[in-house]
């Protein structure tokens, strides 16, 4: 295993330590490392990152269970349009889309730079929303709503566009559930948590279809993943994940930067 190899399965353990701080993120990270550090093509890398991002969620939702942060109602209805959604993305969208799609000038734009550049876009999206974090203020007593038909609605349309780049959607469910549901920032984690896992989960369902898994590899980079959400639940006691977020989003702006300039250059 090359040195580039190592980074990668560290940078695993650091997907896994997001999720469990902050509760999104994570995923933004996955296909990145998967690409460029392990040398997948960019549909793998999304197919292999809704496995990974979905089994990890999935664990840290049975820790947040136990601690009661995980509101069932707001999750369930999140879930069921947003899992349709990414079984769609993955199984009829991305396959029906051709693997050149057109010239500008001499570049010619294939289906493997779009999902890149459009990955990137929800990067540079994730990022001023960690960065600004300006739609999370809301008061500690507001009563619970369940706006369902706003859950169904935004379930959806999060997840089409997080199962065509293979992402949690962390960094749009978390808002959408203070927002819209008025959750508690900590119960809006875990339940983002559980909609992560079952979307993600049964969206990668349409991927096993269409797609060779090196089951090997995946099962080493997704255990190392859940060892790292666990810490970061843990670390969750200790550290305020909202203090990070800014300091991530940052770190996820230059990211989606370098991948804007690798792929178009």
């Amino acid at each position: 295993m090359d040195s580039l190899g190592i980074f990668g399965y560290a940078c695993a353990l650091l997907i896994g330590v997001t999720l469990g701080l902050i509760g999104g993120g994570g995923s933004i990270l996955t296909v990145p490392i998967l690409v460029y550090l392990f040398y997948l093509n960019p549909v793998t890398a999304t197919a292999y990152s809704l496995f990974v991002v979905g089994t990890t969620a999935f664990w840290g939702t049975i820790r947040n269970i136990k601690r009661g942060l995980v509101d069932f109602k707001a999750g369930i209805a999140f879930s069921i349009p947003s899992f349709i959604a990414v079984y769609i993305a993955r199984k009829y969208i991305l396959p029906a889309i051709p693997e050149k799609l057109f010239f500008i000038d001499d570049f010619l734009l294939t289906k493997n730079v779009a999902i890149m550049l459009f990955f990137a876009l929800l990067m540079l999206i994730a990022a001023f929303y960690m960065i600004l974090d300006r739609t999370i203020n809301i008061k500690r007593k507001a009563k619970i709503k369940y706006n369902y038909l706003s859950l169904l609605i935004q379930g959806f349309i999060i997840g089409i566009l997080t199962g065509i780049v293979g992402a949690g959607g962390g960094f749009l469910i978390v808002p959408a559930l203070v927002l819209w549901t008025k959750l508690p920032m900590k119960k809006a984690v875990g339940t983002s948590l559980l909609i992560i896992a079952i979307k993600s989960l049964i969206g990668f369902i349409g991927d096993v279809e269409n797609l060779v898994i090196d089951w090997n590899f995946l099962l080493i980079f997704t255990t190392i993943s859940i060892i790292g959400i666990f810490f970061g639940i843990y670390l969750s006691n200790f550290i305020e994940g909202k203090k990070l977020k800014k300091v991530f989003g940052w770190f996820v702006l230059i990211m989606s930067i370098s991948i804007l300039i690798t792929e178009v250059f």
